[in-house]
C-alpha cells in the first residue's frame, strides 16, 4: 500500500474510532511489537524464550503488572531488559498520551477521538486545558523518575560499576513510578530490606505514580498559586482513602506477622510493613517473602490489591475513589439516608451505580479467571506444593487484574492456557473496567423497555 494511502487510511480510522477502542488497540499493538522484540536472539540469554512467555512478559510490562514467568535478571540480556523498560514506560504513561504529546511537539493536528481518549484517562470532567495537563504529566513523570534514579544510583554506585548502577537505578525508578514491579534482582528487593534510602525512594515513587495525575496536577497548581478555592472531592477522597489503606495494611502486617519485628528488629520490621502495604496496592515490589506470609495477611493483601491505585494513574484495581463511593453509599443506606454525602458534597446517583457495576464486573472477572485456570489446569496439584493452592491462584488472578505483580510463586508453574487467562486479565485491568465493558457492549446506553414494577425481598 502506498504511503499516502496508508496515511489516509490511518487518519480515517483515527477519526471514526471510539476513544476506548483506540486505547485498547494501542495497548495490543504495543504488546505484539514488544513480544516480537523479546523473541530476538539479542534479547535473551541462551536459547531464548517461547512465544507464550514472550507474550506474557510483554503484556505484563505494557500493562505495568510485574508478573513474570521467567527471571528478568537472568533470562534477559541488557537489550532485553531495555526493551522491558521501554514497554513499562510507554505502558505506564499510555501510548495515547505519548502520541498526543508527539503530535503537539511537531505541530500536527490531534484528532478529536485522541483528545477524548485523553479526557477519559486523565479527567473526570470536561476541561479545556487537557493539552496543558498532558504536557504536565510528561514533565512531572520524567522529573520524578530522574530524581528517583539519582537517589537509587547514589545507593548502588558503591556496589556496582557506575554504568550498571545507573541502568539499575533508571530501571527501578521507572518501574516503581509506573507501578510495574519489575526488578533486575532475582529476589526482587528483599536484599534491600534494611536500606532506608531504597525503601523510601521506591515507596515514594509508587505513591506518586499511583495517586493519579489529576490529583498531582491539582496539588501542584495549588502549591504554585495557580488554583485557589476548595479542594476537589476527587483529590480529598483519593488522599484520605490512600492514607487509610496504607495505614491499615501496615497495621495488619504488624499484627498478623508478629514475628516480623522480632526477627528484623522493630525499626526494620515497621519499615518492611509500611513498604509492603504501599507496594501491594498496585506496584508489585516486595521486601518480604510473599508465600511465607500468614493466610490472614494474604487475604487482606488481596483486598488491598483489588482496590488498587487511583484514577488517572499508572496503577490498576477498582480504584480508591470507587471504594470511597461504595463505603459512603453503604453508610448512607445503613443510616437510612437517601443521599450519599462525602466531604460536604452529594455523590451523583450515576456515579454510585457506576461504582457498583465496576465492583460486580471486577469480582465476576476474577471468579471466572480462577475457574478457568483450575478447569484448564487439572494437574496443578502435582506442580504446586503446599495446602494453599486455591489461595495461590486467587492471589495470582487478583494481582493480574489489579496490575499489581505480587505472586505466591505460581506464575512460572502456569500452563499455556493459564498464562493466556492471566494475559487477558492483565489487559482488562490496564484498559479499565468501564472502557472494557464499553468495548463489549458498544454504543451508548439505551432506556430499554420499562415494565410494571414489582417488589421483591432482598437480604
Amino acid at each position: 500500500m502506498p504511503d499516502h494511502l496508508l496515511s489516509s487510511w490511518l487518519h480515517r480510522r483515527l477519526h471514526h474510532a471510539h476513544p476506548t477502542n483506540l486505547l485498547l488497540t494501542s495497548y495490543l499493538a504495543t504488546i505484539v511489537v514488544g513480544s516480537l522484540a523479546l523473541m530476538l536472539p539479542a534479547a535473551t540469554v541462551g536459547n531464548g524464550i517461547t512465544p507464550i512467555d514472550a507474550l506474557f512478559t510483554a503484556t505484563s510490562a505494557v500493562c505495568v503488572t510485574g508478573l513474570i514467568v521467567v527471571d528478568t535478571a537472568t533470562c534477559f540480556t541488557g537489550f532485553g531488559q531495555a526493551v522491558i523498560l521501554f514497554l513499562i514506560q510507554i505502558g505506564g504513561l499510555g501510548i495515547m498520551t505519548l502520541s498526543v504529546a508527539l503530535f503537539q511537539i511537531i505541530g500536527k493536528r490531534v484528532v478529536f477521538q485522541q483528545r477524548m481518549a485523553m479526557q477519559e484517562v486523565f479527567s473526570h470532567a470536561p476541561r479545556e486545558d487537557i493539552y496543558i495537563l498532558i504536557r504536565s504529566v510528561l514533565v512531572f513523570t520524567l522529573a520524578i523518575e530522574a530524581v528517583g534514579a539519582l537517589l537509587l544510583f547514589a545507593h548502588w554506585q558503591s556496589t556496582y560499576p557506575w554504568s550498571e548502577a545507573l541502568f539499575k537505578a533508571i530501571f527501578h525508578s521507572v518501574s516503581a513510578f509506573c507501578n510495574a514491579g519489575f526488578s533486575q534482582f532475582s529476589n526482587n528487593l528483599m536484599d534491600e530490606r534494611a536500606s532506608i534510602l531504597v525503601n523510601f525512594t521506591v515507596a515514594s515513587l509508587i505513591v506518586l505514580g499511583g495517586i493519579g495525575f489529576p490529583v498531582v496536577y491539582e496539588l501542584f497548581r495549588r502549591a504554585v498559586g495557580r488554583q485557589t478555592g476548595k479542594v476537589s472531592l476527587q483529590t480529598k477522597s483519593v488522599i484520605a482513602t490512600s492514607i487509610g489503606l496504607t495505614a491499615a495494611g501496615a497495621l495488619v502486617l504488624l499484627i498478623s506477622e508478629r514475628s516480623l519485628t522480632s526477627a528484623l528488629g522493630s525499626g526494620q520490621g515497621i519499615m518492611a510493613a509500611i513498604f509492603q502495604s504501599v507496594t501491594c496496592r498496585t506496584a508489585g515490589f516486595n521486601t518480604l517473602e510473599i508465600a511465607g506470609l500468614n493466610t490472614a495477611t494474604l487475604l487482606f493483601m488481596i483486598f488491598l490489591m483489588l482496590v488498587g491505585a487511583s484514577p488517572g494513574s499508572c496503577g490498576g484495581g477498582i480504584k480508591t475513589t470507587t471504594l470511597a463511593v461504595l463505603a459512603t453509599f453503604s453508610w448512607s443506606r445503613l443510616m437510612r439516608r437517601k443521599c450519599a454525602n462525602l466531604f460536604g458534597k452529594t455523590i451523583p446517583q450515576e456515579t454510585v451505580v457506576k461504582s457498583i457495576s465496576v465492583l460486580v464486573f471486577s469480582l465476576a472477572a476474577i471468579c471466572v479467571a480462577v475457574f478457568l485456570i483450575l478447569l484448564l489446569d487439572p494437574d496443578h496439584g502435582t506442580r504446586i506444593q503446599g495446602n494453599r493452592q486455591f489461595l495461590s491462584f486467587l492471589f495470582e488472578t487478583v494481582s493480574a487484574f489489579a496490575t499489581v505483580g505480587l505472586s505466591m510463586g505460581v506464575t512460572a508453574a502456569l500452563t499455556g492456557p493459564g498464562k493466556l487467562v492471566i494475559i487477558v486479565l492483565m489487559i482488562i485491568g490496564r484498559v479499565g473496567v468501564p472502557a472494557f465493558t464499553y468495548i463489549i457492549a458498544g454504543g451508548a446506553a439505551t432506556k430499554g423497555v420499562q415494565y410494571a414494577e414489582e417488589n421483591m425481598m432482598i437480604g
